[in-house]
């Protein structure tokens, strides 16, 4: 089936397929999965237009509910962090959309930003995976079953919470602008952020990933669905660009995304963080391959 604005050729049962066995992994780690459609679509199906960026975010919009719904059936949602990180990742969102159509247009401007994010974050993650020493405290053990989370404090100016018998504490400043540094980044590439925010606050802030993962899919699910509409917004300014997104590819992969986000995120309890960690590590490395393997056939 050809679907014009992404200018593609693909049979309806790829899109949806590709998107539940990514977004399964990904869901795990906090991270819709997003960052990994996209090198597929230009790597695989040969996409390059900045409708790529606007189709993934309707990705984001249909698949990630479902994950956020398992998170808060089973208590797991931190409503303090997920806040700060929309709130944060919002603007940078909306600037990096903008940096997209007016200054990375085409494939050989873009590419060569996606292997640099990519690989930047996917060489942090698995720093902090080869740094890791098993300890005996509840929070680095899978949860059987997951236990609540105890909101203690949700200030203008810290979030405190008790997980599996332990206090983890964050700055709300530190969050908000790691927030709006990913939102930038990811408003570019054409996803939410969390790829980004997740990992950052595992790895640098201490927070169990089985406690972050739903407040970054939050924050991605209301950052995409604002910027969607900006795009449609940005449309008509640039006659001369395919911006608006190719709402039946980003319906196809959302479906598929949906049903692999719930399953990820029922299953996530079951998977000890540093699994999670060195799966984020390897999908983000491996994007940046194969990004890069297209840049240079490109060049």
């Amino acid at each position: 089936m050809h679907f014009p604005l992404a200018d593609i050729e693909v049979a309806l049962w790829v899109p949806p397929l590709a998107a539940l066995v990514i977004s399964f992994f990904t869901s795990m780690g906090g991270i819709s999965g997003a960052f990994l459609l996209l090198p597929f679509q230009m790597s695989l199906l040969g996409a390059s237009s900045p409708s790529l960026s606007a189709t993934n975010q309707i990705y984001n919009v249909v698949a990630v509910p479902l994950g956020v719904l398992r998170y808060i059936q089973e208590g797991r949602m931190v409503w303090p962090l997920a806040r700060a990180i929309a709130c944060g990742t919002l603007p940078g969102v909306l600037t990096g959309a903008l940096i997209r159509v007016t200054l990375l247009p085409d494939k050989r401007g873009f590419l060569p930003f996606a292997v640099l994010v990519l690989t930047f974050i996917g060489l942090w993650v698995a720093r902090d995976v080869a740094r890791w020493k098993k300890t005996k405290t509840g929070s680095e053990c899978p949860l059987r079953p997951a236990p609540n989370i105890t909101i203690l404090r949700a200030g203008r100016s810290r979030i405190a919470y008790t997980f599996h018998g332990e206090r983890f504490e964050v700055s709300v400043c530190k969050v908000l602008i790691l927030s709006g540094i990913a939102g930038m980044v990811g408003g570019v590439y054409g996803i939410g952020g969390g790829v980004i925010v997740a990992p950052v606050l595992t790895s640098c802030m201490g927070l169990p990933v089985h406690t972050v993962a739903g407040a970054a899919l939050l924050g991605t699910l209301a950052t995409s669905a604002a910027s969607v509409l900006f795009y449609l917004a940005l449309t008509p300014l640039f006659p001369a660009l395919s911006i608006a997104p190719d709402w039946l590819l980003g319906l196809l992969f959302g479906l598929g995304g949906m049903a692999g986000m719930y399953l990820g995120a029922r299953c996530q309890k079951f998977v000890p963080p540093v699994a999670i960690k060195a799966l984020l590590a390897t999908v983000l490395l491996f994007a940046a391959g194969r990004c890069l393997l297209e840049f240079s056939a490109a060049a």
